[in-house]
């Protein structure tokens, strides 16, 4: 696997300050996407042990509070057998920090033992996952006020609590269900 790019402190793509890794390669194709430069498997370095190594490292420091994977596409097939060992390592290394994952794909898909999104590897990287961000880059549901993701047909999913249930739980605070509420220095909150 290739990446295209490592981001240290981004806090875009994911809660807190994070070190996020764009991977290459992505099939989706998706009109409006904001990395169509890594949708090339070949483009970008080798993920190598190095790298990872880095990443690692780079996780360390308390002020960090996790790794967010995005593309391309971290769940291609030949993706995700790249990043399992990788992601298991970080969660093994840092049990405390959060793990974010953007993906074109659906949850649904993922878990569907007859997709071809779904591999040998899956159910593993998925249980590593602690917020999945599901779903194509919709350009007709693109919306610049939600928060960490693009178009409102994407959902920010509590990966472990839905797996561990029967339905999609929401992360927390998936903006779809909490309100932008702007409050002017020394005022009071609004009633309830």
């Amino acid at each position: 696997m290739n990446y295209s790019e490592i981001k240290y402190f981004d806090i875009a793509n994911g809660e807190g300050v994070r070190t996020s890794l764009f991977v290459s390669g992505c099939r989706h194709g998706c009109p409006g996407c904001f990395n169509p430069d890594q949708w090339d498997f070949t483009a970008g370095k080798p993920f190598s042990r190095e790298v990872q190594d880095k990443i690692v490292e780079s996780l360390a420091p308390e002020y960090v509070d996790g790794l967010s994977l995005l593309g391309g596409e971290p769940m291609e097939p030949e993706n995700q057998r790249a990043l399992v060992d990788f992601v298991e390592r970080v969660r093994q290394t840092y049990p405390g920090k959060s793990i974010w994952c953007y993906t074109g794909d659906s949850l649904d898909d993922l878990r569907n033992p007859d997709s071809p999104r779904h591999t040998e590897v899956t159910d593993r990287l998925l249980a590593a996952i602690d917020v999945l961000v599901d779903g194509p880059f919709v350009q007709a549901h693109h919306d610049i006020t939600l928060r960490f993701r693009g178009s409102s047909n994407q959902r920010i999913i509590d990966l472990p609590a839905t797996l561990a249930g029967d339905k999609v739980v929401p992360w927390r605070d998936d903006p779809q269900f909490t309100s932008h509420v702007m409050v002017a220095p020394n005022a009071k909150e609004p009633a309830e």
